[in-house]
């Protein structure tokens, strides 16, 4: 008991202390604290609340149980773990000046655009300008060196809080189409593509899906490559591809008739028989510009065939890793939920009482609450795993799995909470509950990756 009250009065401590609200000194004079005996490569302990005078080292994203931990100024209503704590000061910078920038420039375009199902110049530019482009990848973004995977992945989540068509736009030139440039092109490539791509004067895209083929396009792949020469002509269609109306380069996929292979290309905005036409009629994510693509006869040179991109293999490692931003996007999406229907909740008068008052609401935000703050845990661990090197296939898809159910059900829960408004479109929660069905499915479906995670624990594969 008297450990559990230490431990109370230090959380506490900390917290005025950061707050400004009292000085170490103050508490000094009222806090007995009774330092353990100094040992060999340990300095002789001393309140949470002080910090050691020969420590100046910044906070690490690696927390310890003695770590001090406080609620931190602009905290997330929804970051009820101090999931945000585990950033370093300067990380933290980025993702508040990643949250301000979403608030401020891209929110108020939104609601009209996901209406009118369009993608604004006026958005594209306001993302050009905001450096987020790029920061995961070593010598292309503003912060050198790259920025943790932990970050990036709380980057993805503020994309997501806003607005998931915003969220996915991104992602699929930051994440898809510049991962598959940097992961399966030489320098030679990187050097002509990717610094265009990193400042977001050129747009990329990602064409894997075909209209016959989804989950199953790894070996029914009908799109075809076939070598002349220098240049290899491409024939075939796509279908689902974000950004693919207006983007600058889009990496292609296609089956080599020669080896059977599938081989990335990327195809350069008005090359001859590349015809995207915009999906229309789409009830989700209807910001993003979604087209079915029809290649006839598009002739690529072999230079911008990717040269490290030789089978579904390497396909594959381009999806294990932007599979897990696509987690943090449906936890964001998760909070954006939770946080409208938490201030409609407090705001919402009903039998002259806020709703928020009601238990039935409270269990509702609560059971919100918990699937926000399981989900964040398991991401942070992953992205751990992926800092240290250690991450596999199945760790990105558990995570993909489980968020974006946990999400289904949070959006679910939340536009409950607004009744009859909960389908208006000016409430914001339609929109968050209509994109969050896109996110499920989409970079591999709930069923696709409980079968790689069950290949995984039970060591045989279910797949037909």
């Amino acid at each position: 008991m008297g450990n559990q009250l230490q431990n109370a009065l230090s959380r506490q401590a900390i917290h005025l202390v950061q707050q400004g609200v009292v000085t170490p000194e103050d508490l000094d004079t009222v806090v007995t604290h009774s330092p353990k005996p100094a040992t060999a490569g340990n300095p002789p302990s001393c309140p949470p609340w002080k910090t050691p005078a020969a420590t100046s080292t910044p906070r690490r994203t690696e927390m310890t149980a003695t770590t001090p931990l406080a609620p931190l100024d602009d905290q997330l209503a929804a970051d009820f773990y101090l999931y945000e704590a585990l950033l370093s000061d300067e990380e933290r910078k980025i993702l508040l000046k990643a949250r301000t920038f979403m608030h401020d420039e891209i929110k108020p375009l939104v609601n009209e655009s996901w209406g009118k199902g369009e993608l604004p110049k006026e958005m594209i530019d306001r993302f050009r300008g905001s450096g987020l482009a790029a920061l995961a990848y070593e010598g292309y973004g503003e912060h050198l060196p790259a920025i943790s995977h932990l970050l990036g992945g709380m980057l993805a989540m503020e994309l997501g809080r806003v607005d998931a068509s915003c969220a996915t736009f991104f992602g699929v030139h930051n994440g898809l189409g510049f991962y598959s440039i940097y992961y399966g092109g030489d320098q030679e490539q990187r050097d002509r593509w990717l610094p265009a791509m990193a400042s977001m004067e050129k747009i990329g895209a990602f064409a894997l899906t075909e209209p016959l083929g989804g989950s199953d396009v790894s070996g029914g792949m009908r799109t075809t490559a076939r070598r002349e020469g220098d240049t290899w002509v491409l024939n075939g269609a796509k279908k689902w591809i974000g950004n693919a109306t207006f983007a600058d380069y889009v990496v292609v996929f296609a089956r080599d008739v020669d080896d059977n292979k599938v081989k990335g290309f990327v195809v350069e905005k008005g090359a001859p028989g590349f015809e995207p036409v915009k999906i229309e009629g789409k009830i989700a994510l209807r910001i993003v510009q979604n087209a079915e693509i029809t290649l006839t006869d598009v002739r690529v040179p072999e230079a911008n065939r990717l040269q490290n991109m030789n089978s579904f293999r390497d396909v594959a490692e381009v999806l294990r890793q932007t599979r897990s931003g696509v987690a943090w996007q449906a936890l964001g999406v998760m909070i954006g939920a939770y946080e409208l229907a938490l201030d409609y909740a407090n705001q919402r008068i009903a039998f002259g009482r806020p709703i928020a008052k009601f238990q039935m609401v409270q269990d509702l935000l609560v059971k919100c609450l918990g699937n926000i703050t399981a989900s964040w845990g398991m991401l942070v661990q992953l992205a751990r795993l992926q800092d240290h090197g250690i991450f596999r296939d199945e760790h990105s898809a558990l995570a993909k799995e489980y968020v974006a159910a946990r999400m289904r059900e949070v959006v679910a829960f939340s536009r409950e909470i607004f009744g009859g408004n909960g389908i208006l479109l000016d409430y914001d929660i339609a929109r968050f509950f209509a994109d969050a069905e896109a996110l499920y499915s989409y970079e591999g479906t709930h069923q696709m990756q409980t079968l790689i995670v069950g290949k995984s624990i039970t060591g045989h594969s279910a797949f037909v």
